[in-house]
């Protein structure tokens, strides 16, 4: 299994981040001329939480403990510590709140697969999993059918900080035991905890590792 994990705290420093544009479509998303990072996962999985936990602005993407809040695709451009620029984009969560109509729901399906399946500069979507829980179809679900439309992905494993002892690589193993089941291999597995700081310096340093992986392509 290839798991990052937070055992050595280093310290990266803030980067420096900035809200552009919220929009219903790719289309309206910013021009496609900067390497780009996606967030999503099931409703109040913590994407903003993470989002914010990895550019040291604690204030920049917007958190509510009400799920399904995030409802438009959301751009942020981040500038590096070595002076790149990149974006980061919060996606809204393909598990929705009860309140919310089928329509939305269909929606926002819609909003979401034609933006992972066309956007052209997007280079790795980041799917968060909540760690307290034992593997969840809607999950497993979704993660199938990015391989179907073979799109780039990493899995990221939150809220590490409110399990009990043990728990966590539980779950871990049981959801990578499913995926087993289907893939040969893994992607890259992160585990993290916006409340407890872990998981940013490894999530930072494999960005930086996908921009130096394209730059030396032909």
């Amino acid at each position: 299994m290839k798991m990052v994990t937070s055992c050595i705290q280093m310290r990266e420093p803030t980067l420096q981040a900035k809200y552009l544009i919220s929009s219903e479509t790719h289309k309206q998303c910013p021009v496609a001329d900067k390497p780009e990072y996606a967030f999503i996962g099931r409703s109040n999985v913590g994407k903003s939480s993470l989002i914010n936990l990895l550019t040291g602005a604690t204030k920049l993407a917007k958190t509510s403990a009400t799920p399904g809040k995030t409802r438009l695709i959301n751009h942020f451009e981040v500038l590096d510590t070595d002076k790149t620029k990149w974006y980061l984009v919060d996606l809204p969560g393909y598990g929705y709140a009860a309140t919310v109509s089928q329509k939305a729901r269909r929606n926002w399906g819609n909003m979401i697969e034609s933006y992972i399946r066309k956007r052209e500069n997007l280079q790795n979507l980041f799917v968060l999993i909540d760690s307290r829980h034992s593997p969840q179809a809607i999950d497993l679900e979704f993660i199938h059918q990015l391989g179907e439309w073979q799109v780039p992905f990493s899995i990221v494993f939150t809220k590490t900080d409110k399990n009990k002892p043990g728990a966590t690589q539980r779950n871990v193993t049981l959801f990578t035991s499913r995926l087993l089941e289907e893939w040969e291999t893994l992607p890259p597995i992160f585990l993290t905890s916006a409340v407890a700081k872990e998981g940013r310096v490894e999530l930072l340093h494999y960005i930086r590792s996908l921009h130096q992986s394209k730059s030396k392509r032909p």
